[in-house]
């Protein structure tokens, strides 16, 4: 099993598959070719299960981090007999449309060595194991390469010296002097599809620097931004970017499956999809984070994955990246996973759960983004319409709530908050959605949720807004409740609800938790980490309530866990401060962002949320 820390990973990508590399130069995660493929390596689940590692063969340190403006990964080993650097990117491919970066990328992984100074040997090792390591791929040598044969696809590795094959895997050493490079790539294709031919070293080198310039030429046109914390916010948005599927703009909420939420526990799932709910959270990231001008192929690519003729079907929470919805869950007992915390699941099992949130979450992030959308079309006009009167007429059913808890339905407040949203900014939008008619009845349900919130989603006991009706458990979600603009950071309601979550919901790092696990709500045994989102909401909140030094201590308690190369899983574990759960997680890079935003617009005087979005567009 892999002991390697979560966050001693990197993510690569070419915004169609990802990869992830430790500090020593492992490539232990990649899925070809798209991010919710079977497995080429696993290794950071099983040993076993496939890995591609280049390192010297003395004994080494190492520094990394990405080329600026890029995610194209830069790892310098120091050893005694001088200095080696390594780049790994997965290659984006020749596009005339900086817009569309990743258009035409290849499906290849490439990696170029140079030795900087002095005299080093080093190894490639590349034991490829297709099919999540059930696949032991037969092995054939090629003019300036090697062909890896077995299940749905094949694999050609190309470098520039014969190799050793032994035991499923390729071996070769290499001796580089002061200023020397050696180059490879490793490419899929899919069975039936003719080999593409090896590439040549000067190609490789030619592709990395295209990588690099394409994303420098991505980040210098989208990313504007310039408050606090400047830096991260545009690595996030480009951790972000990087998390999305060109083809269809999908925007998945993590690039792996199954690491814990626990250390030896159950809370592990397959995070490689597109949530409604994290798509349209990270799509108002982008924002603030990259001025995305992706928003028409999003909503799209909503529209056409959530199309139904029932109307009084719920809309599905998720789907694959290509609009597929059957995302049924099954167990992989070949893989031991991440320091033994079975089991590993594909698919993931909420796909099909009510959450009467995601209507909300879309018609937010449709407002935020309402200039970039333009004229709606007309498919996109229907659909946004169809979800402000889903949520209309079914707001009073219990539902599944935003932690896909696998308990009993309830009536969780932030479910109800987020059908308020979904009718709010419907009649915002109303003249854009050429839905006029429709604001007088929006109108009416809207003000009905409002009060029931407002009468049975306080509680005298917990003295807060609460997880669900007639409860006094506390939840973050409830953070939402200004973030939204359905009250002001100022009501002493919210700031209420803030301290009780701070005095009973956080631990001893000051982070908070999504809620208490041992009230038994969401139907799995164990514990979790503390929620990096939820701590981020926290910030947001205090920064609005006019606490600002409070909301930078949150802020700075948050970012202080990101890794060496700016990366942050979904949980911090409450005993060792280690990273916890899916990596990159979507969801904790877009909270930086809108962290970040929200104390900059605080400190400036000015609002950072929609607010209550019927009043905004006045």
């Amino acid at each position: 099993m892999s002991d390697i820390p979560i966050a001693d990973h990197a993510l690569l990508s070419d915004r169609h598959s990802a990869a992830l590399v430790t500090k020593n130069g492992s490539v232990d995660w990649l899925c070809f070719p798209r991010f919710d493929s079977e497995s080429v390596f696993a290794s950071i689940l099983d040993d076993d299960a496939g890995h591609w590692s280049i390192r010297p063969t003395a004994p080494s340190t190492s520094t990394r981090s990405y080329v600026d403006g890029s995610m194209v990964l830069q790892t310098t080993f120091h050893s005694k007999d001088g200095t080696l650097e390594l780049l790994d990117a997965l290659e984006l491919g020749d596009s005339t449309d900086p817009h569309r970066l990743g258009e035409n990328a290849p499906h290849s992984l490439l990696r170029g060595v140079r030795c900087i100074s002095g005299r080093v040997t080093f190894e490639m090792v590349c034991r490829p194991r297709p099919e999540y390591g059930l696949v032991v791929p037969v092995l054939v040598e090629i003019d300036s390469g090697v062909v890896a044969t077995g299940g749905s696809g094949r694999l050609t590795l190309s470098l520039a010296a014969p190799a050793t094959i032994l035991d499923g895997e390729i071996r070769v050493t290499f001796t580089l002097e002061a200023g020397q490079q050696q180059h490879f790539a490793l490419q899929r294709t899919h069975l039936g599809e003719p080999l593409p031919g090896t590439y040549l070293q000067d190609e490789i080198a030619a592709s990395l620097a295209g990588t690099i310039a394409s994303w420098q030429e991505w980040s210098a046109i989208h990313q504007t931004y310039d408050g606090p914390w400047r830096e991260l916010v545009h690595h996030s948005g480009r951790v972000l970017q990087a998390l999305s599927y060109q083809p269809t703009g999908a925007i998945i909420a993590a690039a792996t499956t199954s690491l814990p939420e626990e250390v030896g526990g159950e809370r592990n799932w397959d995070y490689r999809y597109s949530w409604v709910r994290d798509a349209s959270f990270t799509m108002k990231a982008l924002w603030v984070a990259a001025c995305p001008d992706e928003a028409h192929e999003f909503f799209s690519f909503m529209t056409a994955a959530a199309a139904h003729s029932n109307p009084d079907r719920h809309l599905q929470i998720m789907f694959g990246v290509g609009g597929e919805h059957d995302l049924s869950e099954r167990l992989l007992p070949q893989l031991k996973g991440w320091r033994g915390s079975g089991p590993v699941r594909v698919g993931n099992g909420a796909w099909d759960q009510p959450q009467l949130d995601v209507y909300g979450e879309l018609l937010d992030a449709a407002f935020r983004l309402r200039e970039q959308l333009g004229d709606i079309d007309p498919a996109t006009r229907t659909f946004l319409i169809a979800l402000a009167d889903a949520a209309a007429s079914q707001w009073q059913q219990p539902d599944n709530g935003i932690w896909e808890v696998r308990g009993a339905a309830r009536h969780f407040l932030y479910s109800k908050l987020m059908c308020w949203v979904a009718l709010d900014r419907a009649i915002a939008m109303a003249e854009q959605l050429h839905a006029t008619d429709r604001v007088a009845e929006w109108s009416t349900k809207a003000e009905q949720i409002r009060a029931t919130i407002l009468e049975e989603g306080w509680n005298d006991e917990a003295g807060a807004f609460t997880q669900s009706f007639d409860s006094s458990d506390l939840d973050a979600s409830a953070l939402m409740i200004p973030i939204v603009g359905f009250l002001p950071a100022s009501d002493p309601r919210v700031l209420a609800t803030a301290d009780a979550i701070i005095e009973r919901l956080t631990d001893a790092r000051g982070l908070v938790y999504r809620y208490q696990t041992d009230t038994g709500v969401d139907g799995l045994e164990g514990n979790e980490g503390t929620f990096l989102l939820c701590t981020f909401w926290l910030a947001r909140v205090l920064a609005a309530g006019g606490r600002g030094d409070e909301a930078r201590e949150v802020f700075e308690r948050a970012i202080s866990h990101i890794s060496d190369v700016g990366l942050l899983a979904e949980e911090i574990d409450s005993d060792t401060g280690e990273q916890l759960g899916n990596f990159p997680q979507a969801f904790s890079h877009v909270g930086l962002v809108n962290a970040a935003w929200a104390i900059d617009q605080a400190e400036r005087g000015q609002p950072a949320d929609d607010g209550t979005a019927a009043e905004n567009a006045q």
